[in-house]
């Protein structure tokens, strides 16, 4: 066997440092995660596994030569892309097979042939995000923890974190000396070995307290169950591996932090009278989570946690976490469950039972919570004993499903196997982990810009097709995640969230580099566009924020034809002072938004906006339309919002008889600009209204 042959270690170094590091020359770079999108790396399931058949045998640390070692690399490669196509081929097979007899092919994502995208599947989480949560995850087990394996989970992660940065330091000398060499090292082994005295020396931590860590994440010798793809593999669970010299090897910094996160778990659960304890404070930590990332975007004073609904005498329902913004819901419901071995090996019965324990009783208990507090006359009391109440109406109930444990293949798996309901209230469901609700709430930190997406993502869940959401969020936030009707199916490749993960590495790895992607978030800024969703961003009034998600859902070039709207009528109003407003509308679907600047707030100035905002509807024939009054200065005044069906009226016939069609709305918007106009300007000067485009390419 390949994976025994003499210094095949070596050969795993080599792949580790070639597929796992990112090198980076100054500030880090979307193109910099470039090569970890690459069709040609072996993925952290791939190398878990050629290490787990290696370790079968005693470790060989023999050094071969270059050439040796580099045959091994060659030939790892090759099988690795034939174990690949075996795993695709019962099911591509089974298709073609009812191709070519004219029946009805099989559902081919159903038992074995879930296999393929479960070990190939994208990962759940960023390395630092199973870091960072391993103190909240167990810091209520800590006492356990000390007296059983002599570390608490604070100490644990600090040590962690010590070895990983010693791998990077040991890495980026190895390479300064190739590269002062102009030859490649004989070995990559020195960047992935580890002493007792050294990781105690840079973690800070007592020598005995590293020597308990090491010893409870070190392989055992055994992993003689470890027989095919899907087994239980202890090098997963135990990463680091002794070796004759009393060093141990750590070969992915991700795989420590995977096993910090995820073991402490299965030590708890063997000891039967803390079983209990262990599970409870499992569960708690999903919630809690939940609700602390939730209370940073919404505040505390919105996010409600284990809500029970009571009906008479009766308890109908918990919502784990329930949220009130505005007239918007959100209800989720926590889940801590893993897909079993049993499953990931392909079988279907118990992929349906994992599947169901995880995410489907999940949503189904959401949807239940929903429509309990939509049929009225339920009183909600939260864990702290306060009655809370619900909006005298409820414009969309979302209901997220969530796990707290990587489960793989997790959209997938939503978009082929969940059952779900909705309503013109209720939403398709929005299935996640925590690491998803974390980077969601990282990136998306106000109501209107989570919300916002929360509506769109839940829109196109039955044609938008993606290895993971964290693709999906990386798409929105280059450039919007509303997709043209015309589309039935839109296919989104991993590589896209290259710059969500860049920007969170710099955010949370402290990374040299830009902290927001390129795109939604940045293009806008210093834009009058900006401070009106800023000013909506802090509004809970429901027409102000349905005109903000309508804002939030345009392509950047109406963006940019808001911005002038507001930067001319504002000017014309501190010029002349009077009212003036521009209406800017769009047929697909017909809907539009009425911008109104007004010298001073009245009655009759929010009179005058909704009755020009119905005959704007009217001469549109729009089911739905906005309409916001600004100050001088751009603040928000008031918003209105019409959303009813459009109806055919004599009444209003007459009175949008003289208006003008919306054809001639962007000359109105053109003769505005020009009276603004104190100068005369040259084609190639900058334009007035401050878009900061040329006065050709603008208001001329």
């Amino acid at each position: 066997m390949l994976v025994t042959l003499p210094g095949y270690v070596h050969a795993v170094a080599h792949i580790c440092h070639r597929d796992n590091v990112i090198h980076i020359k100054g500030m880090l770079k979307p193109s910099d995660m470039e090569r970890l999108y690459g069709r040609e790396r072996l993925i952290r399931t791939e190398l878990t596994t050629l290490i787990g058949l290696m370790v079968k045998k005693p470790l060989d640390l023999s050094l071969q030569t270059c050439e040796v070692i580099d045959g091994y690399v060659k030939r790892t490669d090759s099988l690795m892309r034939e174990l690949h196509d075996a795993m695709s081929y019962p099911t591509f097979a089974a298709m073609f097979e009812a191709m070519r007899a004219g029946t009805e092919p099989p559902d081919p994502w159903r038992g074995a042939g879930m296999r393929e995208p479960i070990f190939y599947g994208t990962e759940s989480a960023y390395a630092f995000q199973y870091r960072d949560f391993v103190p909240e995850k167990y810091g209520a087990d800590d006492d356990w923890m000390l007296n059983t394996k002599g570390f608490t989970s604070g100490q644990a992660r600090t040590i962690a974190e010590a070895m990983c940065a010693l791998m990077d330091k040991k890495g980026t000398r190895l390479f300064a000396d190739a590269r002062a060499a102009k030859t490649p090292p004989a070995t990559w082994l020195p960047a992935f070995e580890f002493s007792l005295d050294e990781v105690a020396g840079s973690s800070g931590v007592a020598k005995g307290v590293v020597e308990a860590f090491l010893r409870a994440f070190l392989f055992s010798g055994d992993n003689s169950v470890f027989k095919e793809v899907g087994d239980f593999n202890e090098v997963a669970a135990r990463p680091l591996l002794p070796t004759d010299r009393g060093t141990v090897l750590l070969f992915s910094q991700y795989a420590i932090y995977e096993a910090l996160y995820e073991s402490p778990f299965f030590w708890m659960w063997e000891d039967k009278p803390y079983r209990p304890t262990a599970a409870k404070h499992r569960g708690a930590f999903t919630e809690q989570f939940a609700a602390r990332r939730l209370s940073k975007v919404f505040g505390p004073e919105h996010v409600h946690t284990n809500t029970n609904l009571h009906r008479g005498k009766d308890i109908v329902g918990e919502a784990d976490v329930l949220v009130i913004y505005g007239d918007r819901l959100i209800i989720v419901q926590a889940k801590a469950k893993k897909l079993t071995i049993a499953a990931r090996k392909g079988n279907d019965n118990q992929l349906k039972s994992d599947f169901a324990a995880a995410i489907q009783d999940s949503y189904d208990q959401g949807w239940t919570c929903a429509n309990e507090m939509l049929a009225g006359g339920c009183r909600l009391v939260d864990d702290k004993e306060r009655e809370i109440e619900l909006p005298p109406s409820v414009k969309e109930v979302f209901l997220f499903s969530l796990v707290s444990e990587h489960y793989p293949a997790l959209a997938f798996q939503a978009s082929q196997s969940l059952n779900f309901h909705t309503t013109d209230i209720i939403r398709p469901p929005f299935v996640m982990d925590v690491f998803l609700l974390d980077t969601l709430t990282e990136m998306l930190t106000t109501p209107l810009r989570l919300l916002g997406y929360v509506k769109l993502r839940v829109a196109v869940s039955d044609k938008l097709m993606s290895g993971h959401e964290l693709t999906v969020l990386g798409y929105h936030l280059k450039q919007n995640l509303w997709l043209d009707e015309k589309y039935d199916c839109v296919m989104l490749e991993d590589s896209i969230a290259q710059d969500l993960d860049a920007a969170m590495l710099v955010r949370r790895d402290n990374q040299p580099g830009d902290d927001t992607p390129e795109g939604i978030l940045t293009k806008m800024r210093g834009t009058r566009y900006e401070s009106l969703i800023k000013e909506i961003e802090v509004s809970e009034n429901p027409a102000t924020l349905e005109l903000g998600f309508h804002l939030l859902s345009m392509d950047e070039d109406s963006c940019r034809n808001v911005h002038r709207i507001l930067e001319t009528i504002t000017r014309q109003v501190r010029l002349d002072g009077k009212r003036h407003d521009i209406t800017l509308a769009s047929s697909t679907p017909p809907c539009g938004v009425s911008f109104h600047c007004n010298p001073t707030l009245s009655a009759e100035a929010i009179a005058t906006l909704e009755a020009h905002c119905a005959k704007r509807k009217y001469q549109q024939r729009a089911a739905e339309w906005f309409g916001v009054s600004v100050s001088p200065g751009g603040q928000v005044q008031f918003g209105v919002t019409l959303d009813f069906p459009w109806e055919a009226s004599d009444e209003m016939e007459r009175l949008t008889a003289g208006m003008k069609p919306a054809s001639k709305v962007r000359d109105a918007f053109r003769k505005i600009s020009r009276e603004v106009s104190h100068q005369k300007l040259g084609r190639n000067d900058p334009c007035n209204c401050g878009s900061g485009l040329k006065y050709k390419k603008c208001c001329l």
